[in-house]
Formats: structure tokens, C-alpha cells, sequence
């Protein structure tokens, strides 16, 4: 298969159009067209179904563009293998992760990172845990960092970190006891949370439909800071990763109250990578770093 074909008709499928292809590459949209069919003649086969506005892969355009994404995979780790035995730390390592992740502990670790491999591009993009399970599979990033991602076949767990989601309260609060809460509790007081499309309020409502208790949500924000700084202010309570919290934890801004609600107690925090897919050995090393640092972080905030 021509490389530049296969390549024009993968852009094509991602980006949904030949024309937002066309827009990402520079290149007109005839060109992309006149490579897709190129590739069409070569296998015999169409790859696209016709008379549509945006692409519909048929079935040997899925197979395709797998072909292609494992492809990309196995030349990264090829370049790798080929810099390690030049003796050279060059490449780059793109990671995916949930919002919450994004704090000081992981900058530390990446800091630490490219102090010891200073040619090395890391490039980060926060998203949903539904988002980042995708970009894991389809192979646009080497791993992702999620919270509790659900079961699915063709994603590995590198790593896994229990860390339950509790009630974070200002000191002092009604909450605020040595004790486990309950959901019925919690039903008494505002609560800010997650939009409905994160993976921790999709948690919450499994356990409110087990205990069949409803918290009265005052307000929903998709940043956990403000999540964090409405609970500090005492307008709100939250319900959070304990992890998330670990600065505010260990500064006493913030108390964390374990609930008694088994879909809370059981979660974790889960280092992902496509299953099958070997991984450079930078991004190796990387990984074992933000384990390691996943590990101290959930036991500090334990400790908080």
C-alpha cells in the first residue's frame, strides 16, 4: 500500500470530512480524494461509502485504518529502539488524563522527567475518562491516566491505585466527624459536583440508585478546583477522588469523611494503555515514574 495514500485516507477518517483533512494537512481536497481512490483501486475494495457529507468507513476502510494505527505504533517503537541503540534519549511521548490529575505532584514528576531526558517532547491533553479510554485505543496517545475506567477488552492496566471518592467539607462543618457518612447524610446539605458526563458523578448515581438516596445538587462545574473552593468557603460540599484534594488535605484547608457507600470505597485510579501495544521505552520510564508518584500521592492523602 502507498504510504501517502494510507495516510491521506487516515486523516480523512479522523478528522470526519476530506475537507477538515484538507484544513489540518494544507493540501486541497481534490488531492485527498485522488489518493483515497487510489487506495480504493489497490484494494478492490471501496473504503468509504458514496453520497454522504462526512465519511462513513465501510468495512475494509475500518480494517484500513487499523492497519494504519497499528502501523504508527510499531515505527514509534521501531525509532526507539533505533535512538537507544544510537545512544541518543530523542522522541516523544504523548499522554492523556483526567483533569484532576493535573496538579503539582504530576508536574514534579515531569519535571523530573526531562531533567534526565531533556530531548524528549511530552505532550499532555486533559479530557474525560471516556475520552481518554478512546485515545488509548485508537492509539493517539501512549497511555492515559483515568479514574476508574470501565472494562473494556482492548485496553490494559498498567497500574491501578485504590482511591475511594469521600466527602471533602471545611473544618468544622456538620460533616466534619471522625466516623463514615452516609449518602442520607449527605442529602441534607448542598452539593457541588461533577458535570453528568464525568466518570466520578456516574460513580455517585450508581450509589444513590443502590441506596436509594438523591444528594440535592446546588451546582455542577467541570473544574475541580472550584469544586474545592466552594467546599473550603462552606457553601458546598463535594464528593472527590481523596487524591484530588491531597494539597488541601495536607494544609488542613480541606477535611476528607469517608462514605459508607460501597461503589465509593472500591474505586481507583488506573494507568492505561492500548493492550497489544508496546511502548517506546522513554514512555516506559515515564510511566513508572507516575506510578510511583500515583502510589505516594494516595498514600499522603491517606495519611492527611
Amino acid at each position: 500500500m502507498q504510504s501517502t495514500s494510507l495516510r491521506y485516507f487516515y486523516e480523512a477518517a479522523q478528522a470526519g470530512s476530506m475537507r477538515a483533512a484538507g484544513d489540518k494537512m494544507g493540501v486541497a481536497v481534490s488531492s485527498i480524494s485522488r489518493q483515497i481512490a487510489q487506495l480504493e483501486t489497490e484494494f478492490g475494495l471501496p473504503l468509504i461509502e458514496r453520497g454522504r457529507r462526512t465519511i462513513k468507513l465501510t468495512q475494509a476502510g475500518e480494517l484500513a485504518v487499523n492497519y494504519y494505527r497499528r502501523s504508527l505504533a510499531e515505527r514509534d517503537v521501531f525509532d526507539s529502539q533505533v535512538q537507544d541503540l544510537r545512544g541518543m534519549r530523542s522522541g516523544r511521548i504523548d499522554l492523556a488524563m483526567g483533569e484532576g490529575f493535573i496538579n503539582a505532584a504530576f508536574s514534579q514528576v515531569l519535571s523530573s522527567f526531562l531533567s534526565r531526558s531533556p530531548d524528549i517532547l511530552v505532550s499532555t491533553v486533559a479530557a474525560r475518562t471516556a475520552e481518554v479510554a478512546r485515545m488509548v485505543v485508537e492509539d493517539e496517545v501512549h497511555a492515559g491516566l483515568v479514574f476508574h475506567v470501565p472494562a473494556d477488552p482492548k485496553i490494559r492496566v498498567k497500574a491501578s491505585v485504590d482511591q475511594p471518592i469521600v466527602l471533602l467539607v471545611r473544618p468544622g462543618h456538620p460533616l466534619d466527624r471522625p466516623e463514615p457518612v452516609r449518602l442520607a447524610d449527605i442529602a441534607a446539605h448542598r452539593v457541588c459536583m461533577p458535570p453528568e458526563g464525568f466518570r466520578i458523578r456516574q460513580i455517585i448515581a450508581q450509589a444513590e440508585a443502590a441506596e436509594g438516596v438523591w444528594l440535592k445538587t446546588a451546582l455542577t462545574a467541570n473544574a475541580l478546583l472550584l469544586l474545592k473552593e466552594l467546599a473550603k468557603s462552606g457553601d458546598c460540599v463535594t464528593l472527590l477522588p481523596r487524591i484530588t484534594a491531597a494539597p488541601e488535605l495536607i494544609a488542613g484547608t480541606l477535611k476528607a469523611i469517608p462514605i459508607a457507600a460501597p461503589a465509593l470505597e472500591t474505586t481507583s485510579i488506573n494507568l492505561i494503555t492500548r493492550l497489544g501495544r508496546q511502548l517506546p521505552a522513554a514512555a516506559l520510564k515515564l510511566l513508572t515514574m507516575i506510578e510511583a508518584s500515583l502510589r505516594k500521592g494516595a498514600g499522603d492523602a491517606a495519611l492527611a
